[in-house]
This record gives C-alpha cells, sequence and structure tokens, in this order.
C-alpha cells in the first residue's frame, strides 16, 4: 500500500492533462477536477491513518534511496496534506460559482484548471517529498501554475503583482537551487534520510552556512521578515479564489520545509536565537502594518505576514512542545486565513470593492456574510475557546516551560500581536459591517455555491477547535517522531543505508547476492584478512628496507608509489620502466 504515497501527485497531474484536453467543455472540466482532488482528499485521510504505524517510504520506479526520488508520508506530512487538500477542493467550489466579475475581461477558464491541479500536484509533491531536490521540483511545480494563477483576467494591477511575485520567486529558487549545491557539495547526496546521518560530520562553519542559505530560501516562500515586502501588493490583486489559496498554503510550504530541514537535517539548533528574532520581527512588523490599512485584502495580507511568525516561535523554541504548537497553528492558519479571503471575496462580490472606507453596514443587509466574517476572524485574533486561542496557548507554555531571554519576549510579542490582531478584525468589522457607508452601496446577488464553500471552511475551523484534543496529541506526536529522526531514517534506509528497490540488482545482476554473501561468509572474511595483514607486513618490511638507505630522497614514504632514487624500483616493491 505504500504506492499511496504517490497518488496525491500523480493524479492532479493526470487530471490537469485531462482538463487541458477538454478546453472546450467546461461542466467536463469541473467534475474531472472536483472529483479528484475529492480522491485525493479520500487517500490524504488514508495515509494519515496508516502513518500512526510509523512513516511510508515510496521508492519512485522502484529506484532505491538514496539514489532514487523517494515520497514519504509521516505524521506531519499526511496532516500537512489532508489540510491543504481540503482547503484546495474548498476553494475549487468557490471559484466555480463565483465565475468572472463584472467588469473583468473574461479569465481564460481553461487554463484555470490545469494550472489549479497542477499547483496541488505541486503542493502535494513539496509535503511528501523526501529529497531535498525533489522539494525544489516541488516548489517550481506550484510556482509555475502560480504564476498563471495570479496573472489570470490581465488587468493591469494583476499583471504589475504577478511580475513582482515571478521576480521573488525566481530568486527565492535562485537561492535554494544554490543551497542544493552546496548540500550535495559537502555531503554527496540530497536525500533528506541520508543528510540526516552525513551532514553531522561536515565541517560545522560549512553546514552553518548551508542553514542560512536554505532559511533565506524558504524564508522567502514563507514571507518571514525582513523578506515578505513581496507578499502584501502581490495577493490582494489576484481573484478572490486564488488570492485564498495561495494565503492558506503556499507560505505554509516555505514554513513546511522550514521545519523539516531545521528539526531533521540541523537538529544542534545553532540558530534558534535568529529564528527567535526573526519571529517576533514577523509578528510585530506584520501587524503594525495591518492595523493602518484601510482595504480588507491588504489588512489580511498583513495579518498573513504577522502569524507566519507565530510558526517560527515554535521551531524557534527548539523543544518538542513548541514544535507541536507550531504544526497545530499551521493547520489552525491554514483554514482560518482561507475562509477569511474567500469572505472577502463575498463582499466585494456583493458591494463591488474591499475598501473598508466605502462598505459599511454589512451586518444589516448581509447578515449570513458578517457571520462568516466574524468567527473565523475571532479566531484568527486568539479568542477562546476557538483554534487560533489553542495554538497560542500551546507556544506560550512551551515558551514558558524553557524559560529564557529569548522566550520570555517571544511570548510578549505573541500577546502584543495578539491584542493588535484583535484591534484590526474588529475594526474592519466596525467600519464594514456596523457603521452607515458615506454612499449608497449598490449590492449585488450572490450564489449560493460561494456562500456554501466559504462556509464550509468556517465550519471546519470550528470543527477543529471541537477535536482540538485528539488533533493537538496527534500533533504532538508528530512533534515527537520529527525530533527523535529515527523512524524516518529508517523508513527510507531501512538497511544499511540503502532503501527497499532494487536499483543496483537490475543494473549489475548478481551485486547483490555477492554482497550478502561477503558479508556473511565467515571463511571467506578470514581469508580476506589474512590476506590484508600480508600486505600489512609487506609494507613494514618495505618501509624498514627503506629507512636504511642512504640519501635523502630514500626517505619517501612506503607505498605512496614515488620513483625512489632513479633506481627504477617503486617504493610500494614494483618494478618500473625508465625511458
Amino acid at each position: 500500500m505504500n504506492w499511496l504515497v504517490a497518488l496525491p501527485v500523480i493524479l492532479p497531474l493526470f487530471g490537469a492533462g485531462a482538463t487541458l484536453a477538454l478546453a472546450r467543455y467546461r461542466r467536463a472540466q469541473w467534475v474531472i477536477s472536483i472529483g479528484v482532488l475529492t480522491i485525493v482528499l479520500a487517500v490524504a485521510l488514508l495515509l494519515a491513518i496508516m502513518v500512526n504505524r510509523g512513516p511510508i517510504a515510496f521508492d519512485v520506479g522502484g529506484w532505491a534511496a538514496p539514489v532514487g526520488i523517494t515520497l514519504v508520508g509521516d505524521r506531519l506530512s499526511t496532516l500537512m496534506l489532508v489540510i491543504s487538500v481540503a482547503v484546495t477542493l474548498a476553494v475549487l467550489v468557490y471559484s466555480m460559482f463565483q465565475g468572472v466579475s463584472p467588469g473583468e475581461r473574461a479569465a481564460p477558464t481553461a487554463i484555470y484548471h490545469p494550472a489549479y491541479l497542477i499547483m496541488s500536484a505541486g503542493v502535494s509533491n513539496a509535503f511528501l517529498s523526501g529529497d531535498l531536490f525533489n522539494i525544489f521540483v516541488g516548489f517550481e511545480i506550484l510556482l509555475a501554475a502560480s504564476f498563471v494563477l495570479i496573472t489570470i483576467g490581465g488587468t493591469r494591477p494583476r499583471i504589475r503583482s504577478g511580475t513582482v511575485y515571478v521576480v521573488v520567486s525566481v530568486l527565492s529558487s535562485m537561492v535554494f537551487l544554490i543551497g542544493i549545491a552546496m548540500v550535495y557539495a559537502s555531503a554527496g547526496t540530497l536525500n533528506l534520510a541520508q543528510l540526516a546521518l552525513r551532514l553531522p560530520s561536515v565541517d560545522p562553519g560549512v553546514r552553518l552556512a548551508i542553514e542560512v542559505v536554505l532559511l533565506v530560501a524558504f524564508g522567502i516562500k514563507a514571507a518571514i521578515f525582513p523578506l515578505s515586502a513581496w507578499l502584501p501588493d502581490s495577493y490582494p490583486t489576484a481573484p478572490a479564489p486564488v488570492t485564498a489559496v495561495f494565503a492558506g498554503l503556499l507560505t505554509k510550504v516555505g514554513v513546511y520545509a522550514i521545519i523539516r530541514t531545521e528539526v531533521l537535517l540541523f537538529p544542534d539548533g545553532r540558530i534558534n536565537g535568529v529564528l527567535g528574532v526573526l519571529a517576533i520581527a514577523t509578528m510585530m512588523i506584520g501587524i503594525l502594518g495591518a492595523v493602518t490599512q484601510r482595504d480588507l485584502k491588504r489588512m489580511l495580507s498583513f495579518t498573513l505576514v504577522s502569524h507566519i511568525g507565530y510558526m517560527i516561535w515554535g521551531i524557534s523554541t527548539a523543544t518538542s512542545a513548541g514544535l507541536a504548537a507550531t504544526i497545530f497553528y499551521v493547520t489552525h492558519h491554514i483554514t482560518v486565513q482561507t475562509a477569511l479571503f474567500l469572505v472577502a471575496g463575498l463582499i466585494e462580490t456583493r458591494a463591488g470593492t474591499t475598501s473598508m472606507v466605502r462598505l459599511g453596514a454589512l451586518a444589516r443587509t448581509s447578515p449570513l456574510i458578517a457571520a462568516l466574517y466574524l468567527i473565523p476572524a475571532l479566531a484568527l485574533a486568539g479568542i477562546p475557546p476557538l483554534t487560533g486561542f489553542l495554538g497560542k496557548v500551546g507556544l506560550v507554555s512551551a515558551s514558558a516551560q524553557a524559560g529564557t531571554a529569548m522566550n520570555w519576549s517571544l511570548i510578549a510579542a505573541g500577546l502584543a500581536s495578539s491584542l493588535l490582531t484583535l484591534y484590526a478584525v474588529l475594526r474592519a468589522w466596525n467600519l464594514a459591517f456596523w457603521q452607515e457607508p458615506e454612499e449608497e452601496l449598490e449590492l449585488r446577488r450572490i450564489p449560493a455555491g460561494m456562500y456554501g464553500a466559504a462556509g464550509a471552511l468556517v465550519a471546519l475551523s470550528l470543527t477543529l477547535a471541537v477535536v482540538a484534543g485528539p488533533l493537538y496529541s496527534y500533533t504532538q506526536r508528530a512533534a515527537s517522531d520529527l525530533r527523535d529522526r529515527g523512524p524516518y531514517i529508517i523508513a527510507v534506509l531501512p538497511a544499511d543505508s540503502r532503501g527497499t528497490g532494487q536499483s543496483l540488482e537490475e543494473v549489475i545482476p548478481g551485486v547483490a547476492e555477492r554482497e550478502e554473501q561477503a558479508s556473511t561468509d565467515p571463511e571467506e572474511k578470514a581469508q580476506e584478512d589474512a590476506e590484508e595483514a600480508e600486505k600489512d607486513t609487506e609494507r613494514e618490511s618495505i618501509k624498514d628496507s627503506g629507512e636504511q638507505s642512504e640519501g635523502p630522497d630514500s626517505r619517501v614514504p612506503a607505498g605512496s608509489g614515488v620513483d625512489n632514487g632513479g633506481t627504477g624500483t617503486r617504493t610500494d616493491g614494483r618494478e618500473e620502466s625508465r625511458e
């Protein structure tokens, strides 16, 4: 059943090809897209249950790790997979009913479905990859698709924002590729499990340089301050479904990569202090930007940046409790932030704008939208008993247990950011939903399906709060597995640093049998030891005779193969002809 790990990557790619082939049949595209993501969600749920017995590894094409590509499902990756696919499916249903906003050039929906499914495949590949270069491939797959999605519709603001997004993404990919080259040059492999075994023997300075380069690459993708300036200008101009799925997933892929590499490859925690400083800066700078905004989408974009800081906070504690709180918070934030951007799309469709200055009285004219906004907004601010509160309590508890000055600073910054988040979302509520608008708004009808999709995500966030106990226990076990590292390494490299595939045997028949016989036959082993002892004796005799020879040129290391004073005899005892 290990082959199930590959389905979340393969099925969306096949679906993308099918939807592109059926570009003229819009209804068929919707059926294929929704059907594929529904199947992938079922597979992800099954994998999340299966990994309770241990990580699952699948060697793509039957090529063994560390040579081949390995997909690995553990508690962390499958939990991220379940939440990401559920969110992706809900946003797809939302976009099916939204259509194209009035006054906007018709979007090329024939391209929308293939690009959307390719993005889903890239996200799944990044979560499941057991190879550093394959993570890079997953990033490039989802980024290539996101380039299409962020500019869909062809309006001037979208092209401008898309250009910024492309430039920043290419820059982060270049930094990531440099990091990959450094890793391979120093360790000779890119397999994560094998790197966990080899990197400790690499020079500490080189290892630190690799860690910093990878952190910069992933920090750009995760929008960690000061590498986050691109996000508030890029996301708000895209269509609401695209903005929602970007906000929910793309930055979390970067956070996931940081968790995976910091815990698996660099467990010594040499830059935990730096991560703590970055977490404080990201939380505070992001939320200070949010409270000054007058547009709902831009305000939500800044809160997105701010709350990435909470995830980095948990990583910086270097404890299982902090890591568990981070994983829980990522799960919470994916659902809540995506739901808020979908609600922003409802407001834009209903009132024709997301400017909080022009909006007003939506609580009276659109009470359902008001409810759909208020629940995730309060969850984002950390109001009990919602998921945001539970995640933040976990982070505060982990830092309080550590008790260092940095951890107390993180607690102070986290509490301040939570209060400012509450101020920002309630200010938006007051402007957009409570007070009367300056000018009468022309309200438009919203399809019921858009309400249903946004409501489903809000219901999912409430469900996570209801099952918070079992979910938090799951994240604690995931954190324990991550810090243990052993289960992951054994799943990928179960025997003598080799995977479960048959690649070596297929290339050179009989190799596996000869290697096994050599390692188990005692007589052959004794014969090899005797031959090695005989060679050592010969080297010692040659060395003794060399030391008795006259002249400085005779003092050369035994067995070095250097010509001994022009005698025509090499120091390893072999005759050499001289021309």
